[in-house]
């Protein structure tokens, strides 16, 4: 409760640190990451169902603890079926009344109950409650509906009466958790279905996913194979995994979307490499594969992420990680310009949660003057300049056309590339279905 507390004080600028339950016992660790999770990723749900049940009060009006109690109280009730409703409400009501007193309890007391009350409950033959504790109605199908939220397995838990709002994308918003503005910004380039597949994607548990196009000898257990090839999904101890992913540098975590834009240009044989904006050095390692004669040379700007390339190619013998202030050592000399840049992450939002509750045109106007930025310094890399053969492949895990085909048409119009092709990874997999048809989003474009 304290860490949500301190998520809402930073609200919209949530930080996904991850939750310290080291001194926690096996059990109450794993109860306590579930909700906190759940909190995190249905923060919109929560905040839009017990908005409609404050009285005389905002939600943003409300001091970091109380919202955190009725976040977590309501969290509990709607999302966590096993926990008992009076556990649910009580834990929630003792924490804030210890932290702010009897009147602000009384109030989560108060809105939690009415929170329950939103929720078709379970009747029998002669449409009473069950005995016991109470179970909510479930349908198996969740299609969008004024009564009913979708669910993270699937299916949908119903509610008692048409409690959504009537418009569409405000319904779409409050269900999955995603900014209006989001979604209207999906609209202006997706369909209506793909736009609600794209927000239940959102929700669905992102499975672990590892690039395999290039592993040596035998494959490791605990793996599935993918229905995209190249790839498997990990469904073993992850113990095991993580002494797996040291051992071997054939094998790293990397989802389908990801590997799409150099698995989209295998066919180059490029001499030199530059990937300007390496991260953490995932597709450095996928390029070193891809392209078996190449130099690499990989940078990136962040001091924290050039460690990590560092310390992850150190003593890689065509690998060569270099400070960002000497990448125009390279000028003239690349027959390949990987940029990676810098994006919304909304492709990827089923993993980055906290991407969805930032997005802002503001922050996407800010981010494509640095796409542009980048591509525009980029140029001056090619070996004999535009038009010469060398290349400029382009990628974002955005879904967002104004840091994709926006970002292409510009860079041909004002710096005479030609667009030899572009490519957009929708997300596949919603909740439910199994992590073999899982992807995130991503876009890719090859200038030359």
């Amino acid at each position: 409760m304290r860490a949500v507390a301190r998520q809402a004080r930073r609200w919209p600028d949530l930080r996904l640190d991850g939750l310290d339950v080291s001194w926690l016992e096996p059990r109450d660790a794993g109860f306590a990451v579930a909700l906190y999770d759940q909190i995190i990723t249905r923060w919109l749900t929560l905040r839009g169902l017990i908005s409609m049940r404050l009285e005389r009060k905002e939600f943003f009006e409300l001091e970091p603890a109380v919202a955190s109690g009725l976040l977590c109280g309501a969290a509990q009730i709607l999302f966590m079926e096993k926990v008992p409703i009076r556990a649910a409400v009580g834990e929630s009501v003792g924490w804030v009344r210890a932290q702010k007193g009897l009147g602000a309890g009384g109030l989560v007391n108060a809105v939690l109950r009415r929170v329950c009350d939103m929720i078709a409950w379970e009747v029998d033959e002669e449409g009473e409650p069950l005995a016991g504790e109470p179970r909510a109605q479930r349908r198996d199908i969740w299609i969008g509906e004024r009564d009913e939220l979708p669910l993270e397995r699937g299916g949908a838990l119903v509610l008692e009466a048409y409690t959504l709002p009537k418009d569409r994308l405000e319904r779409l918003s409050i269900a999955t958790s995603h900014p209006v503005d989001l979604l209207q910004v999906w609209s202006r380039s997706m369909s209506a279905d793909e736009v609600r597949t794209m927000a239940a994607h959102g929700i669905a548990r992102p499975p672990i996913i590892l690039n395999t196009a290039h592993v040596e000898g035998e494959m490791p257990e605990g793996l599935i194979p993918h229905e995209l090839p190249g790839h498997h999904v990990f469904v073993g101890d992850y113990e095991m995994l993580d002494e797996g992913l040291k051992r071997r540098r054939d094998l790293w975590v990397q989802d389908p979307a990801s590997s799409l834009a150099v698995e989209s240009v295998r066919e180059l044989a490029p001499g030199l490499v530059v990937d300007v904006c390496a991260g953490k050095g995932t597709k450095t390692r996928q390029m070193a594969f891809a392209f078996g004669e190449a130099e690499i040379i990989a940078t990136d700007i962040d001091v924290e992420r050039y460690k990590e390339l560092e310390r992850v190619f150190r003593g890689h013998p065509r690998v060569r990680v270099v400070p960002f202030d000497r990448l125009s050592e390279w000028n003239e000399k690349a027959d390949l310009v990987f940029l990676d840049v810098p994006c919304s992450n909304t492709g990827v939002l089923a993993r980055r949660v906290e991407a969805r509750y930032r997005f802002s045109r503001e922050r996407t106007e800010q981010l494509t003057n640095m796409q542009r930025q980048i591509l525009a310094d980029s140029v001056r890399l090619l070996k004999g300049g535009v038009g010469s053969g060398s290349k400029i492949l382009y990628s974002t895990c955005s879904l967002d056309e104004q840091e994709n085909e926006a970002q292409v048409k510009w860079a041909a119009r004002w710096h005479d590339l030609e667009v030899i092709w572009e490519r957009r990874r929708i997300a596949g997999g919603e909740p439910g279905r199994t992590g073999t048809s899982y992807s995130d989003g991503s876009f890719a474009a090859l200038l030359g």
